[in-house]
């Protein structure tokens, strides 16, 4: 693994395009990290590396916090850890392909807290939408831009 290679983080708890990542990133020969709380299938590859953390609130967001670098990969559907890690400088989408950066992390995290309001008043009900075909597709067309977008930049760096 080049130290001046991108890696690729994943909030693995609950995540639903792991072999879409898996697939991506070995193509881009780019290195793996899954970061949960538990039960993570173990791999003989070398690229992937498996991260068990705390049970502790948060523990899994504030790892990859901790260790990811400008111009990495984050996939994750928590917005605050998304604005954690934009704002790290990270290339950030979700697992319907949905990008987080500077120009709309703001807006994503007020719709977040307007939801919540919304569900603690009663005036919705937040039923999330299932992951579809659709969303499987549109993840693996912004995971295979972004990581062409930050080997390039690693390279030009």
């Amino acid at each position: 693994m080049s130290e001046n290679q991108p890696t690729i983080f994943v909030d693995a708890d609950a995540c639903p395009v792991k072999p879409e990542v898996l697939k991506v990133a070995e193509r881009h020969g780019l290195p793996v990290t899954f970061v949960a709380n538990s039960g993570l299938r173990p791999s003989r590859d070398p690229m992937i590396r498996n991260v068990i953390v705390s049970g502790a609130f948060d523990a899994a967001d504030n790892w990859i916090v901790d260790n990811v670098r400008e111009g990495d990969i984050v996939i994750t559907a928590d917005v605050p850890l998304a604005g954690r890690t934009v704002a790290k400088g990270a290339h950030v989408t979700g697992p319907t392909g949905r990008l987080f950066d500077q120009t709309n992390i703001g807006m994503a995290s007020a719709m977040r807290d307007l939801g919540a309001h919304l569900r603690e008043t009663g005036e919705s009900k937040g039923y999330n939408a299932a992951f579809s075909p659709r969303d499987r597709s549109a993840f693996l067309e912004t995971l295979d831009r972004l990581c062409r977008r930050a080997k390039n930049a690693r390279a030009g760096s």
